[in-house]
């Protein structure tokens, strides 16, 4: 019940009972004269609920994996029209998402936080290097999809230990990291050697759903598949085609999750509704934006054709805080609360991450491409789309000179494919930018400073636009040079 503490304790039936297969339990309630339904659904279906029902597929294997929900790690489901139906669940300590944090913590970073940090680092380490085999044997593969966490070398998932890795963890692998330390050649390969044994486990399930399900189409959802670098393999990992992740497939997504699946799986909805973005934000009005700039005493211009002047402006090296519409919702700026810059320069990625982001040199930033073109930079079928910057791809070989400001050190990009119908304004500057450049891509990153959330508002946006080395903002049709 942890997303309903907005209901008094007094109302709870304790003992309210919860179905055999223990998908959710329900009870009524009476509040201010009337009764209230009140549903609990449980972690992993809320998951496979906001992958499944707001995907393309009438019918679809689906997995979810992460930490822990309620004692779940990971559960093997299929969908069809407006029904999922569980096939299997593992359980703790046998977790995906806790092997990935404690090497998130023995690598000197925050569990349950820093994942896609380690995640980033990986690219820097050897495949099959020397700690491959010994991360392996921490894993047993069983029958069924199913794996095992040795636990002399994990402690159990909970938050409260100091460490989540044990003594014979630091045997096998040599002592920890400590925050603020260099990097050193043996981290780098530690990260890159768990990323492949995540990748292993990953697959060991799937190939299991998929014998199991006889579907091609997949979805993935659950904290552990916002790892963008493991989406854009598994089609080629595993037997299935399709690969879906929706744009919050972590746990900031089980509010949406539950209500799809109490609408659709109780109460026998017929209605699916497709995400193509995920723009389901608050917006604010020419007339608000002016407002707060004037309040603000910031000198501003209006210019009708500002993605003909801003194109302009990036191409010249320029560094742009751009704000438009309603913000998105989930981890990722889609171009609507996003910082641009020139992908084409190989100083782009030092000059973001001097002048705004202030983070970890090693960490890459992503390439928003018009989706037509796309699949002549990356390693995509013509027409394939990535909405939500859910997947890592490599980089066409000739390509890669020409955008190395997007280029990751193993020659990957996670891409965000943008399309005219979903982004008009977005997408209007991008080929703005091509015109004048024969570059179809802008360097796309969230419009926040380290440590901050994702600017929301037009306030949020002028603070931080006067909080760093940002050259213009933009808001709606209004233009603040420095």
């Amino acid at each position: 019940g942890d997303y309903f503490y907005s209901i008094p304790d007094f109302l709870l039936n304790r003992d309210r009972q919860i179905k055999e297969d223990n998908d959710y339990s329900f009870q009524k309630v009476r509040l201010d004269n009337k009764e209230l339904n009140i549903y609990y659904i449980t972690h992993h279906l809320c998951h496979a609920a906001n992958g499944f029902y707001l995907s393309p597929f009438k019918k679809s294997a689906i997995l979810t994996a992460d930490g822990m929900g309620e004692d779940d790690t990971t559960t093997f489901l299929i969908g069809e029209k407006n029904k999922i139906n569980l096939i299997k669940r593992l359980k703790i300590p046998h977790s995906i998402g806790s092997f990935y944090s404690t090497f998130t913590e023995f690598l000197g970073y925050k569990p349950e936080y820093d994942e896609w940090k380690i995640m980033a680092l990986s690219a820097y380490g050897k495949k099959n290097n020397q700690f491959y085999k010994i991360i392996k044997k921490m894993v047993k593969f069983k029958s069924e999809g199913s794996f095992e966490l040795d636990q002399s070398y994990f402690k159990e998932h909970i938050s409260s230990l100091p460490n989540f890795y044990t003594d014979e963890f630091v045997k096998a692998l040599g002592k920890p990291r400590e925050k603020g330390q260099n990097f050193t050649k043996r981290n780098f390969d530690i990260a890159a050697a768990m990323q492949q044994v995540f990748e292993e486990i990953c697959s060991h399930m799937l190939k299991f759903l998929y014998r199991k399900t006889h579907v091609k189409n997949l979805v993935l959802a659950g904290g552990s598949f916002m790892n963008s670098v493991f989406n854009g393999k598994a089609h080629k990992l595993t037997p299935f085609n399709n690969v879906w992740i929706s744009s919050c497939p972590a746990d900031d997504g089980l509010s949406i999750g539950a209500a799809l699946y109490l609408y659709n799986n109780i109460l026998q909805k017929k209605t699916r509704y497709e995400l193509k973005h995920n723009f389901l934000g608050p917006s604010y009005s020419s007339n608000k934006i002016k407002e707060d700039l004037i309040k603000y005493k910031v000198k501003f211009k209006y210019e009708k054709n500002i993605t003909q002047i801003i194109s302009q402006e990036l191409a010249k090296g320029k560094l742009v805080g751009w704000f438009q519409g309603r913000m998105e919702f989930g981890q990722r700026a889609l171009g609507n609360r996003s910082i641009l810059a020139d992908p084409r320069d190989k100083n782009s990625k030092v000059k973001v991450n001097q002048a705004v982001k202030y983070r970890e040199s090693f960490r890459p930033f992503a390439p928003a491409a018009i989706d037509k073109y796309a699949y002549q930079y990356f390693d995509l079928a013509k027409g394939e789309k990535i909405p939500f910057m859910e997947k890592v791809v490599m980089v066409r070989k000739e390509k890669r000179n020409i955008i190395p400001a997007v280029v990751h050190k193993d020659f990957t990009a996670r891409v965000q494919t943008v399309e005219n119908q979903t982004n008009k304004i977005f997408y209007n500057l991008i080929n703005d930018f091509y015109k004048k450049t024969g570059v179809p891509i802008l360097l796309n990153t969230s419009f926040n400073l380290n440590g901050e959330p994702i600017v929301c508002s037009p306030t949020d946006a002028i603070r931080t636009f006067y909080s760093c080395g940002l050259d213009i903002l933009v808001m709606d049709n209004f233009i603040v040079y420095k």
